[in-house]
């Protein structure tokens, strides 16, 4: 009988297609989507899918056709419980030309052991 380990919660590895930091468990990378070969654990299992959504925000910003080029920057703040910044990040920067849109989408995914939600449920 093969025991399947699975890797503590929060582990993580580099995707070897894109290179960004994902979760161990995984079995598709979120950021460039292509499936791994390596599934999950050290057993080769299924690995695990988001369990819910608990939040997720959809905006655009439309530049007029009049004036100079608006630069941004997306940026990514994690807050613990207390207030304290734990993670922080900028994800992308840019310029938008007059006339130009932009849209963005950000969203929190949560994996739980088994898929199952633990008594939160989407909030979309």
């Amino acid at each position: 009988m093969t025991t399947v380990r699975r890797p503590p919660a929060g582990a993580t590895r580099t995707c070897p297609h894109c290179r960004a930091v994902i979760l161990q468990s995984t079995v598709v990378c979120p950021s460039c989507r292509k499936h791994l070969r390596f599934a999950g654990g050290a057993g080769g299992g299924e690995g695990i899918v988001p369990t819910f959504t608990p939040l997720k925000v959809e905006g655009a910003i439309k530049h007029p056709s009049v004036g100079e080029a608006w630069e941004y920057a997306v940026m990514v703040s994690i807050t613990n419980e207390r207030g304290e910044e734990v993670a922080r990040q900028i994800v992308a920067v840019g310029a938008m030309q007059p006339g130009e849109q932009r849209k963005f989408s950000f969203a929190v995914e949560v994996f739980t052991p088994g898929g199952v939600a633990g008594g939160a449920a989407d909030s979309n």
